[in-house]
């Protein structure tokens, strides 16, 4: 009858002890803590998607590590001035002074209401109501410029030849020219009971309610914001 070999002719068997053991704490689910940082998470992107449209879902990619419990979790967008959809980074601030601050990926998913053209759309064409149709979908899947503001997109100008059925973005329009490269144009500065106005030449082209560069007869250059055709406003 053969004998198994002693243990030390097995140098790993000292190491299955300790397998178990790992093995024991990976099964441990994340503490409660965790979860409820997630669960902060969660119900801010709630909140912030519910303004773009209905029935946001939420998935939350936490990191595999585990970090010290967030207390007073009060979580934030890194890049404020754009819509929370598709995948985003959320920042979290950890403790009454915020010094510790943590980052999760996640992705936001939104039904809601976006522009397609109803035709081809040619360059230079001005877009009234006939040429935009609206559709609703996953904003999430979406260029991140899609337009979604009917009212925003009549008027504007294609800046190139759009097919029909295609997805309008906010950098394909642009505002119709009130001043043109080179025009006169008269300038008007605004104050406290006083009114003056000023001939000048426009250096760039604007619509309405752009900021623009304006040179004076005796050579200054300004800063006006236009207001009409040929007409802009110095703002204090």
């Amino acid at each position: 009858m053969l004998e198994a070999p002693p243990s030390s002719t097995r140098p790993w068997a000292r190491f299955v002890p300790w397998l178990g053991l790992l093995c024991l704490l990976l099964a441990v689910p994340a503490p409660a803590a965790d979860e409820a940082l997630l669960d902060r998470v969660r119900a801010f992107l709630t909140d912030e998607a519910r303004a773009l449209g209905d029935a946001p879902r939420i998935t939350l990619h936490p990191p595999a590590a585990h970090f010290p419990a967030c207390e007073s979790p009060r979580p934030f967008l890194p890049k404020a001035s754009r819509p929370p959809l598709g995948r985003v980074s959320v920042g979290v601030r950890c403790g009454e002074a915020g010094r510790r601050t943590r980052y999760l990926q996640a992705e936001v998913a939104v039904v809601g209401t976006y522009l397609e053209t109803a035709r081809a759309i040619g360059a230079g064409e001005r877009l009234g109501r006939r040429d935009l149709v609206e559709r609703r979908g996953d904003l999430g899947r979406l260029p991140r410029q899609a337009l979604r503001d009917l009212d925003a997109a009549i008027g504007q100008v294609a800046r190139r030849s759009l097919a029909g059925g295609q997805v309008v973005q906010a950098h394909q329009l642009r505002l119709p020219r009130l001043v043109g490269r080179g025009d006169r144009v008269r300038l008007e500065a605004r104050g406290e009971g006083f009114r003056v106005t000023r001939q000048g030449e426009a250096l760039e082209a604007g619509g309405r309610g752009e900021r623009i560069r304006v040179r004076l007869a005796d050579r200054r250059i300004l800063e006006a914001r236009i207001i009409g055709p040929q007409r802009l406003v110095v703002d204090n």
